[in-house]
């Protein structure tokens, strides 16, 4: 299944994977009704990525922030092995862990991936940032789930115990991270050292295509004077149509 991004700066051929059922059929069913026809690139970040997919940004006028709007629902995560953050890739947009623990999707809202290629020490570096975010995740995670536990020994002042537990789970987010593979994978090394990306946010976002043609369209994007937000400071419009094979 593939979508054409007829933008203000040329054409976007985008492939949508079948690893990821959800975010392909709803991002079909939002072109099949002309939902994202005039709506804006509306925040872009050099180096980083082009972002979209704001129902708000339709007729937006000048300096109005945009970002947060879309349809009345989001889509469950389909973060999968093997479908990274390379350039030319296309993700769904949402909320931080915060409030969206799940890491749900936004309904609507997309970026494409420009990023950076990396040097061997740059990937290295990476690397071993990302296993200790990996560590601190899972650590996050086993606190939530002794929630309870946790709040008792507080009430209790029971700081020994806290500092016990705390320890315990430590080694356990850590003993999970290296069971499961830490930092970055040869594939992913090799894909950031020629083709480039953002692999900072791999595991974290649902990437759900990746651009066919028009990586040209996405690099003058991504290159362009931005203002208040992020936003281009000249309007970047698209209209999007499915193509047949």
């Amino acid at each position: 299944m593939k979508v054409k991004f007829q933008t203000t700066l040329g054409d976007i051929v985008v492939r949508l994977y079948d690893e990821t059922p959800l975010h392909r059929d709803n991002f079909v069913k939002l072109v099949k009704e002309r939902y994202y026809d005039g709506t804006l690139f509306h925040r872009v970040i050099k180096d980083f990525m082009i972002q979209g997919g704001d129902p708000d940004s339709k007729g937006a006028p000048a300096g109005k922030m945009l970002g947060t709007g879309g349809p009345d629902y989001t889509i469950e995560a389909e973060i999968k092995d093997g479908l990274y953050h390379k350039r030319g890739a296309l993700a769904a947009a949402r909320t931080g862990d915060e409030v969206n623990p799940d890491r749900r999707s936004s309904g609507s809202q997309f970026y494409i991936v420009w990023g950076q290629v990396y040097n061997e020490g740059q990937m290295r570096q990476l690397s071993k940032q990302m296993a200790m975010q990996q560590v601190q995740q899972a650590f996050n995670v086993l606190v939530g789930q002794h929630r309870a536990e946790v709040m008792q020994m507080r009430r209790d002042h029971n700081h020994a115990g806290l500092q016990e537990l705390q320890e315990k789970l430590a080694n356990e987010a850590e003993a999970q991270v290296k069971a499961n593979g830490s930092g970055l994978t040869e594939e992913q090394k090799k894909l950031y050292t020629t083709v480039g990306g953002t692999p900072h946010l791999d595991g974290q976002y649902t990437v759900f295509g990746e651009v066919e043609t028009g990586l040209d369209v996405v690099e003058m994007i991504q290159n362009k004077v931005t203002r208040r937000g992020d936003r281009p400071a000249d309007d970047i419009e698209m209209k999007m149509v499915l193509v047949e094979e």
